[in-house]
C-alpha cells in the first residue's frame, strides 16, 4: 500500500511538470503524447509501460530522431513519469 500511497502522490506533485511536458510533446511532435511499449515484468507477467514521447516518427536513427524537447525530457528523467500510473493499476 505504500507504493500507491507514493506513486498517488509523485503523480499530484509531478502533475504541472507532467502536464507541461505533455503539452510540449503534443505542440512539436503532434499526437499521441505517450509511447506505450508491452514489457515482461517480475513473474513473466507482461505491463505496458508509459512514457512520454521523446523521437520524432519517421525514418533515420534513434539518434536522428531524438528532438531538442525530447533530450531535455530524457536527461531529467521527465518523459518517465508516465509510469507512475502503471504502480497504482
Amino acid at each position: 500500500m505504500a507504493d500507491v500511497g507514493l506513486a498517488s502522490a509523485g503523480l499530484v506533485v509531478t502533475s504541472p511538470v507532467l502536464a507541461g511536458a505533455a503539452l510540449g510533446v503534443r505542440a512539436t511532435m503532434g499526437r499521441p503524447v505517450l509511447f506505450v511499449q508491452e514489457r515482461v515484468g517480475e513473474g513473466g507477467r507482461t505491463f505496458r509501460i508509459l512514457k512520454l514521447r521523446t523521437m520524432a516518427a519517421g525514418p533515420g536513427t534513434d539518434e536522428e530522431r531524438l528532438t531538442r524537447l525530447g533530450r531535455l525530457l530524457r536527461s531529467t528523467s521527465i518523459d518517465e513519469l508516465p509510469q507512475l500510473v502503471n504502480v497504482l493499476r
